[in-house]
């Protein structure tokens, strides 16, 4: 099954933006939060990120399944800066000293992430692959790093396909795993058969892009154009980000 585009069907404020703004407004949104230290600041930046999910009119439990991933990576954060992180002792947990520094760290990541997060799914995972590759090829962005994006994207579903295949056909022949050397051996192989065949895969659709005169440039139906909805988003993301610079300066 070809990968699901769950947040790009919509016809929302924030889809009808050309995606080059919203590639753009993303990226420098995430450079003013990155470097965010006040928690007014980072608050607020947690708040522009869940207002701009609700203007792009997604679903609250699917845009929460996704931060769900990223909160997962951040809990490591709690479970190792506030003792590991050198400072002033905010308490005790038994033996082990919870200090402020990182617990401070600890959160100002935690804040971050959330933001950063949800903007981009708000920005960038709303627009198709297919037009994200263009607006990017039209920031000059380097064309061979968006070719490999777009080839990538179309066709990891064929190699999860063909991954299914072989784990099928395995236990078609009576495989089980365990903890035994037969099974890390099987593995092994399935590994290095889905190796195989992904290169070969490889050869015969760059032998078919060349049949179809592919010449090193992919061409798009999707046109840009001039509006003035998106003159005013860009002065909004502007005015967000002087903002968020103004309550981590006057948070000082």
């Amino acid at each position: 099954m070809m990968l699901n585009e769950s947040f790009a069907g919509s016809e929302s404020v924030v889809h009808r933006i050309d995606p080059r703004f919203r590639m753009a407004a993303a990226t420098a949104l995430s450079f003013v939060i990155a470097v965010l230290k006040g928690y007014p600041s980072l608050v607020l930046s947690v708040v522009i990120g869940v207002v701009m999910v609700c203007a792009a009119g997604l679903d609250v439990w699917a845009v929460t399944k996704r931060v769900r991933v990223v909160l997962g990576f951040v809990l490591l954060m709690w479970a190792v800066l506030p003792l590991t992180y050198e400072g002033e002792i905010l308490f005790r947990m038994g033996p082990f000293p919870v200090m402020r520094p990182g617990v401070d760290l600890a959160g100002q990541i935690t804040l971050k992430s959330m933001a950063m997060t949800l903007i981009f799914i708000s920005l960038v995972a709303t627009m198709p692959i297919a037009a994200m590759g263009y607006a990017l090829s039209r920031l000059r962005v380097p064309d061979k790093m968006v070719y490999l994006l777009l080839i990538t994207y179309r066709y990891f579903f064929v190699l999860a396909q063909e991954h299914e295949r072989l784990v099928r056909a395995a236990k078609m022949r009576g495989f089980r795993p365990k903890t035994n050397m037969h099974t890390y051996r099987t593995y092994a192989y399935l590994l290095g058969m889905l190796f195989v065949r992904a290169s070969a895969r490889a050869k015969r659709v760059y032998q078919a892009m060349r049949c179809r005169g592919f010449s090193g440039k992919f061409y798009t139906l999707v046109k840009f154009s001039a509006h003035p909805r998106n003159a005013i988003f860009s002065v909004l993301m502007i005015l967000l980000s002087a903002t968020l610079i103004f309550f981590e300066w006057s948070g000082r």
